[in-house]
């Protein structure tokens, strides 16, 4: 079908409203950057998900993170999202611009160079995302105990998609469809997300991030709605095989294990996070049981925003109080946080 005739389609929609979910934020991005809303029926409501690993991280992350820099002889490194994001008294970038020691990593086989070469400094590794990028901090283990570099540590909120949408679906049932995260969805499979299409009875459509790949997704979801059908769809055949990257997998499963784990905005949610196993403890900088968060402050309504309850603009602090550069919340920090990508494109 051609993209003209999608869009022709979904403009002139107009049976009962459909709720669809982008559980991604670079489907988010994508979805403004191309005006998608503009092209299609009001009554398609697109709503973000909890795709963004930094904004669902829980606040005890952050301190136990902190006092690993405070600490004489410790450095920590995470990515440049982790750094601005708020624990109990203040952010890893406030406690930089204090002078402890705390880094912008790159890579985290950087990060066992350096450690190689200071094996009178631990290093530790502030480990924060989904399925994307759980395999390289796997990796980065397989390497570090091949080459016996011990003074490395793990602290880990590495979390899994498939949970949190079962989640969602159970507690929120005005939810139509979802279109699929792209890029987890290149190491789980479109398989992965057979489970809840069944179960739920509603559409799992796996989607590329061009705006036809998108408007595709939605025009598949709405179609299943309207013949109410639930099925699983992978619309992303050059990057998304039915059974994943075998090998991410093995690697990911040689290393981490499932556990429980605390999202922001859900709560604890079981086998959601990805710990490492106990032959490997001595690299575990004390991942499990991170599970406390502060309050949000009282205007913020990040924990709306993340199960797709609202929308970024409808909070009251949103472009007021909250900006990228003054966050009130952690939706507003990653460059994949829902309040973000809208305060940057309207």
């Amino acid at each position: 079908m051609k993209t003209e005739d999608v869009i022709k389609y979904l403009q002139g929609y107009d049976g009962r409203q459909i709720k669809i979910m982008e559980v991604c934020g670079t489907h988010t991005a994508s979805i403004f950057k191309s005006g998608i809303r503009s092209l299609i029926s009001p009554k398609i409501k697109l709503i973000s998900g909890p795709g963004c690993p930094v904004c669902v991280t829980p606040t005890a992350f952050i301190d136990k993170v902190i006092d690993y820099a405070k600490k004489p002889g410790h450095k920590v490194y995470t990515f440049g999202d982790m750094m601005k994001v708020p624990g109990t008294n203040g952010s890893l970038s406030d406690m930089k611009g204090e002078g402890i020691n705390v880094e912008m990593m790159y890579s985290p086989f950087d990060v066992i160079e350096k450690a190689a070469a200071d094996p009178d400094t631990t290093f530790v590794i502030a480990a924060v995302g989904f399925e994307t990028t759980a395999p390289v901090y796997a990796l980065a283990m397989k390497q570090a105990t091949a080459r016996g570099v011990r003074n490395i540590r793990f602290v880990t909120a590495l979390k899994t998609v498939i949970p949190a949408l079962t989640w969602i679906c159970d507690n929120q049932d005005d939810i139509d469809g979802f279109i699929c995260p792209g890029h987890v969805s290149t190491i789980i499979g479109s398989h992965a997300y057979e489970e809840l299409a069944e179960k739920y009875g509603k559409p799992f459509v796996v989607a590329g991030f061009e705006p036809e790949h998108i408007l595709a997704v939605i025009y598949d979801i709405v179609r299943q709605v309207e013949r109410g059908d639930g099925d699983v769809r992978n619309l992303y055949k050059n990057a998304v095989r039915d059974e994943g990257n075998k090998k991410a997998l093995e690697v990911l499963e040689k290393y981490f294990e499932p556990g429980a784990a605390t999202w922001r905005g859900l709560g604890e949610i079981p086998d959601s996070g990805l710990y490492l196993k106990p032959e490997y403890a001595e690299y575990d900088g004390g991942s499990r049981g991170l599970d406390a968060d502060m309050e949000l402050p009282e205007a913020c309504s990040c924990a709306s925003v993340i199960v797709g309850k609202i929308n970024p603009n409808e909070c009251p602090m949103f472009g007021k109080g909250c900006t990228p550069l003054h966050p009130y919340g952690p939706c507003m920090v990653s460059a994949e946080g829902a309040c973000g990508i809208w305060y940057r494109s309207i």
